[in-house]
């Protein structure tokens, strides 16, 4: 198996996209897989390395990579160094970031013998369900798209009322990363670009335009994203399909540091169903 990390990619946002690559080299043209991590995420949170690694055993071309503005360097891709970028992000800016991804992979010379350019997958965990799911509605390049435990609405996650006023008086407000304890800032522009972009931004009108292939899977005890926005997104595309994995947390059981040389079983039932689905698998109903 071929792994390349750390590929820098030229963005649109002045930061580099830090990009790995897993497949095996075999001339053959392979579908495309690129997996955007979520919220306070990166590319090489828990076991999104082996998660990688199960796709390109399967004869996918797996691409991961970190938002531009995900709080992590060229030096330091894992956690949060770079706490002003992290603050600048916006839902626009990884959009164009998943954009340049696409651009990357379907025009880089080193790859044109493994990719099948009509085959363009996306796969978005958390937040990145939503930034997927916009991006497919508006790239036709993209066959089929998955959310897992993926976000429904990006406007109410933001502070109401006084909440609000007081992070435009002081231009900034902090979350607590409960892992790392670093106070993460968000400044006002976050919430202004999503109000000047917020017909592009809003989820429920991307799903609706969706006419391609959509999986949406959401675990039954998600602490993070309550199972009813999976359930949103399916009453919006009825075309689509929901895969509940029953006792499975917003992490389909996987934490981080991950030691473990095998996926958690709810995570091996996320891949394995998400493969299936890629591939045109029917399930196997059939009595033991």
């Amino acid at each position: 198996m071929n792994i390349i990390k750390n590929i820098l990619i030229a963005g649109k946002h002045q930061k580099p996209i830090l990009t790995d690559i897993f497949f095996q080299e075999n001339n053959q043209p392979k579908p495309i897989v690129i997996f955007c991590h979520g919220y306070k995420g990166y590319k090489d949170w828990g076991a999104w390395n082996l998660v990688a690694k199960e796709f390109a055993e399967n004869n996918f071309v797996f691409v991961k990579f970190n938002f531009s503005h995900n709080g992590g360097t060229v030096e330091n891709p894992i956690d949060f160094s770079d706490l002003e970028a992290f603050g600048n992000n916006n839902y626009s800016i990884e959009l164009d970031d998943l954009e340049s991804v696409i651009n990357w992979i379907l025009n880089d010379e080193l790859y044109k013998n493994e990719i099948d350019k009509n085959k363009i997958y996306l796969i978005g965990h958390s937040r990145a369900g939503g930034i997927v799911t916009l991006k497919t509605s508006e790239n036709n390049q993209i066959s089929k798209v998955v959310s897992w435990a993926g976000v429904a609405n990006f406007a109410s996650r933001f502070p109401k009322r006084e909440a609000l006023k007081q992070w435009e008086k002081d231009g900034v407000f902090y979350v607590i990363n409960t892992r790392t304890k670093q106070q993460m800032p968000h400044y006002y522009q976050y919430y202004q670009n999503f109000k000047q972009n917020e017909k592009r931004l809003t989820i429920k009108n991307a799903a609706r335009k969706l006419k391609i292939p959509y999986l949406i899977i959401h675990g039954t005890n998600d602490e993070s994203v309550n199972i009813n926005e999976g359930h949103q997104l399916k009453l919006w595309n009825p075309d689509s399909e929901l895969f509940l994995v029953e006792n499975a947390n917003h992490t389909f059981g996987t934490f981080h540091p991950y030691t473990n040389s095998i996926l958690t079983k709810e995570m091996m039932e996320v891949v394995e169903k998400t493969m299936k689905f890629l591939l045109n698998k029917k399930e196997d109903k059939s009595p033991l």
